[in-house]
């Protein structure tokens, strides 16, 4: 199931190994990793669907791993069973392509917002996702504005409760045609516009790549607005190995040296029969 297909339905509900094929990748993977300590270990759900999700989470713990990605309220109580971390919450707003920046959605999103973050904070949560959906025609300038105007309704009771709103960076390029928030400065814009740490952005590092490249200086530019990040193998979202021309290893270590202390979720589709192999090898790489 594509990103998107799957965001927008979960809304709608919602109230090492440095090969590149996994040899001998099966027989390790349920031995516990040693992890350093340094990054935040998460996994995007999405990208693994067809695993059960309690059968994923038990596998997150065999491998070390004690956050997941885009699981909302419906999905608590089976992460609480097993220890793991909602990292990044979904459930509220309209997925990716409707957003912020169209004011007719404005009383509908604020409404579903108020709604979704008393509840991600009773449940002892952080982040939820957010989204500026696609231009339709509309500069960016106005774009901004309108985002500003709708979230600035929000983020008082996003303070109050210690959620912060995270905004993801996508790229239009490829997989998500005419989205608005495809390049950094305008997301760094929003960011100094809202003037709160209760509003950060979601930096996708294989988005980025495809849109702007220059991952490492935007990171060490820019990284007092990143809330959170992303992986993923360019080209073809894939695994992060040498298949793929990001160096995981250096842009870890750009994050780590920031001081960043948030998750890194990896959100890249394995190619890979044994998935939780190709999950484990990707955090292995990014475990610096």
């Amino acid at each position: 199931m594509q990103r998107r297909s799957f965001i927008n339905t979960t809304a709608a509900a919602s109230v090492g190994l440095l090969a590149t094929t996994p040899v001998n990748a099966t027989a390790t993977k349920n031995e516990a990793t040693e992890l350093k300590g340094n990054i935040n270990h998460s996994a995007c759900y999405w990208c693994y669907n067809t695993i059960p999700l309690e059968t994923f989470l038990q596998n997150l713990n065999s491998i070390g791993v004690k956050a997941i990605d885009l699981v909302g309220p419906e999905d608590f109580p089976l992460l609480k069973k097993y220890g793991i971390h909602a990292s990044m919450c979904w459930g509220a707003g309209k997925g990716i392509v409707e957003g912020w920046n169209n004011l007719s959605l404005h009383e509908e999103l604020i409404s579903d917002y108020k709604e979704k973050i008393p509840i991600i904070a009773a449940a002892g949560y952080t982040n939820l996702i957010c989204f500026s959906g696609n231009r339709n025609g509309m500069d960016d300038d106005q774009g901004l504005k309108n985002c500003v105007k709708g979230l600035e309704q929000i983020l008082p009771l996003a303070e109050q409760h210690g959620v912060v709103l995270q905004m993801e960076l996508l790229n239009s390029k490829v997989n998500h045609k005419d989205y608005m928030c495809d390049h950094t400065d305008w997301g760094v814009e929003l960011c100094k516009q809202l003037d709160t740490d209760n509003f950060k952005l979601l930096y996708d590092i294989y988005h980025m790549q495809i849109m702007e490249g220059d991952i490492i200086r935007n990171i060490q530019d820019y990284h007092q607005y990143f809330g959170h990040y992303h992986t993923g193998g360019n080209p073809g979202r894939n695994e992060i190995n040498e298949t793929q021309e990001l160096f995981y290893p250096a842009i870890m270590k750009a994050i780590v040296k920031t001081g960043f202390k948030g998750h890194v979720a990896q959100e890249f589709i394995p190619t890979w029969e044994d998935k939780i192999a190709a999950l484990k090898q990707g955090v292995t790489i990014c475990d610096v």
